[in-house]
């Protein structure tokens, strides 16, 4: 009597079971696992100079005694704007310094994006296209780029003047499309604004950062929409009794 409601029982379980799934492995364009190469190994010669060595001893004095390990991002961005690139050479001289395993600090510059763990060009040129410049048409620049530098995502110019690379959002939204070029970040950008920028870096000129719409930074492009009036002084509404 019981036979019919257990073999619906199991159809039911069967029923129930789910594929697991996982994603498509995504490219980047960045190295996540270390080879040597002759010019990546351990025997690489990496020293900081002079004046950034004492750069180094100060960025560790801003520490809690004990806690030098802490500086292990700013020293490995000094020895990054020293070398112009991370190589792993850099990464053992920051961990002998700073007294930490070097594990720990190839835990730091793999995680993070900003260290280039390959040698770049003078002008690292990266082109955001997360959801909010993808809007306001990033892909125009990033073909603009393309079309401009001879180089696909990912590559060095033959002259190793520019590098191009497809980032995640840059935290400048409100001025989407934008790219950065090393430290400076070019936002509010059309075609013709990412082709005379690029003239500019080829001429040996340095284009003005910031905004290319007449935006002083991210105020509403038809102007204030609030605080048009000078603010009202200590004590404005409180009654007069108080």
């Amino acid at each position: 009597m019981l036979q019919a409601p257990l073999n619906l029982l199991r159809r039911c379980a069967v029923q129930q079971i789910r594929s697991l799934h996982r994603g498509a492995p995504v490219a980047s364009d960045s190295l996540f696992v270390h080879r040597d190469t002759p010019d990546n190994n351990p025997d690489t010669p990496f020293e900081f100079t002079p004046d950034n060595l004492k750069r180094v001893n100060d960025i560790i004095a801003n520490y809690p005694e004990g806690h030098k390990q802490a500086a292990v991002i700013p020293v490995l961005d000094l020895a990054q704007r020293q070398h112009g690139w991370t190589p792993l050479s850099a990464m053992h001289k920051v961990a002998e310094i700073l007294d930490m395993p070097k594990m720990r600090v190839y835990e730091v510059a793999t995680f993070y994006t900003m260290f280039n763990r390959k040698p770049v060009g003078k002008y690292h040129v990266q082109i955001c296209t997360t959801t909010p410049c993808m809007l306001r048409d990033s892909d125009s620049i990033k073909d603009t780029l393309i079309r401009k530098l001879g180089i696909k995502v990912g590559e060095t110019s033959k002259d190793n003047l520019f590098t191009l690379s497809e980032v995640e959002c840059l935290g400048a939204c409100v001025n989407a499309p934008m790219v950065q070029i090393n430290d400076n970040y070019y936002e509010d950008l059309e075609v013709k604004d990412m082709e005379e920028i690029i003239d500019d870096l080829k001429a040996g000129r340095t284009p003005k950062p910031g905004p290319r719409s007449g935006r002083f930074a991210c105020e509403p492009h038809g102007g204030l929409t609030s605080l048009t009036e000078p603010p009202t002084g200590p004590g404005f509404g409180v009654r007069d009794d108080l």
